[in-house]
Formats: structure tokens, C-alpha cells, sequence
């Protein structure tokens, strides 16, 4: 059966001489195997459109749970801005293996949108750091370990909130504060933003350096403690951050 699928080039694996085999993760199917044959082949127009990170519509013989057989491809965004950084595609690494994981625990049309949104944004130049933590807050909704942004995550009070704590999972008020490190007024304010804003009407990022640390140290520690993910791509990803850093 004939199909045309949108969807994100998330792997390609060589296969016998001359093809290939994408993962394409879309809305309509979630991750859908593709037999791209004769796309190594240097003529081939399959060779350029079938590259990790490109994002387009694919036309394909799809079979449902086995591999479909790729047509051609309309590129929507080959993402170029991205190819040509580290940086970002170290980004786009680490935001495309967290979003498989989520899509392995639950598959929903939402989390594709939040997810090519936020590629597209980080692809047009926007912040990559906050781009990738309101992409992480709102994962959280999806992997079964949502925040709790309305009250003290001790007593339950919706009153004099002070801090954010990864551990404790979230909102601190002073009544229940104890050891914790008391972050900016201004960082509780914007995780909430982080969680409500919609990635798409995005159209500037302006937040201070100290914000954006407390908010990422926060969720750093939410995802050790809630999520039990492990990422070989986040570590990477914080090696590229420290050399640029350095």
C-alpha cells in the first residue's frame, strides 16, 4: 500500500552493497523501518535525502511491522544549520535518543509535534540549552514521572514557595525548607513557562545564565532520580558543552 508519511531521519544503517535501511520517526506510525534501495550508490537520488537528521515527507510500500520499501523523498528541512555544528548535533543527538526512549514507553502524536518543533527552532538559531529543557520537562508528562508545579512537593501548600528541589521532586515552601539551595525567584517562575509554553510560537529566547543553570541543574538531578534513564548521548553532549565552555 502506496503512503506518504512525514517524518525525521533518526538512524541509517548500511545494507548489502549499495542500500540502506533509515528509521524514520513519524507522526502517524512512530518509528517506521525503511529498505532505501540503492541509496549509497552515488547517483542514486535516494543518496542525499536518506541522511540522519533529514526531516521531509516519504513516500513509501508501507507494510505494517515489517520494514516498508522508500519511493522518494520531499525534504522539508535538510536541518543544515544543524549538520554544520557540533554543537547542535549533539543536541539533536541527545533530544532524538530521549524522545525514542518515551516513544518505546508510550506512542502519542503529541510528543512527535513537541519534538520536531523543537528541532526546527534549534535549527533556526534559538537557544539549544532552554530548547532542550522545556523539551525535557515536558517529556516527563509521557515517561510517567510528571513535576508537580502547584504546590510543596512535602506539604501540599500552594503558599511561599522559596526553592526547587530535584530531589524532593519540585516545588519547596518555606515552611518545609531544610538544607535546600534556595534558587532564584525567577527560576520558579520560568519552569513553570518551560512547561506550559507551546515550542512552536516560540520566537526569541532571553533568560540569564543563572536561571538557565538552575533550571538545568534541577531537572539534571529530577532525571537521576525519577526517570532511570541512562543516555550515552547526554554524556557526550556535556563533554561538548565544557570544551566550548573552556
Amino acid at each position: 500500500m502506496q503512503k506518504m508519511v512525514e517524518g525525521f531521519i533518526v538512524k541509517e544503517i548500511p545494507y548489502k552493497e549499495t542500500s540502506k535501511i533509515i528509521n524514520v520517526y513519524t507522526q502517524e506510525y512512530g518509528i517506521v523501518g525503511m529498505i532505501a534501495k540503492g541509496a549509497k550508490s552515488l547517483k542514486s537520488p535516494l543518496r542525499a535525502v536518506t541522511t540522519r537528521f533529514n526531516y521531509g515527507k516519504f513516500h513509501i510500500n508501507y507494510k505494517e511491522d515489517r520494514l516498508s520499501s522508500l519511493l522518494s523523498v520531499d525534504i522539508i528541512d535538510d536541518l543544515s544549520n544543524i549538520k554544520t555544528d557540533l554543537t547542535l548535533i549533539s543536541y539533536t543527538t541527545y533530544l532524538t535518543e530521549l524522545v525514542m526512549q518515551v516513544v518505546k514507553q508510550e506512542f502519542n502524536p503529541s510528543v512527535y509535534n513537541i519534538f520536531i518543533n523543537t528541532i526546527l527552532k534549534l535549527n533556526q538559531g534559538l537557544d539549544p540549552a532552554i530548547l532542550t529543557n522545556i523539551l525535557e520537562i515536558k517529556m516527563l508528562d509521557y515517561l510517567g514521572v510528571s513535576l508537580n508545579l502547584n504546590s510543596c512537593n512535602k506539604c501540599g501548600s500552594t503558599h511561599d514557595i522559596v526553592t526547587i528541589d530535584g530531589d524532593i521532586g519540585g516545588y519547596v515552601c518555606k515552611n518545609c525548607l531544610t538544607n535546600q539551595f534556595i534558587v532564584k525567584p525567577n527560576t520558579i517562575k520560568m519552569l513553570r513557562m518551560y512547561y506550559f509554553v507551546d515550542i512552536k510560537n516560540i520566537t526569541d529566547l532571553k533568560i540569564k545564565e543563572e536561571t538557565k543553570r538552575e533550571i538545568n541543574d534541577f531537572l539534571n538531578r529530577y532525571y537521576d532520580r525519577y526517570t532511570g534513564l541512562y543516555l550515552k548521548s547526554k554524556d557526550f553532549l556535556l563533554k561538548i558543552k565544557e570544551l566550548d565552555a573552556s
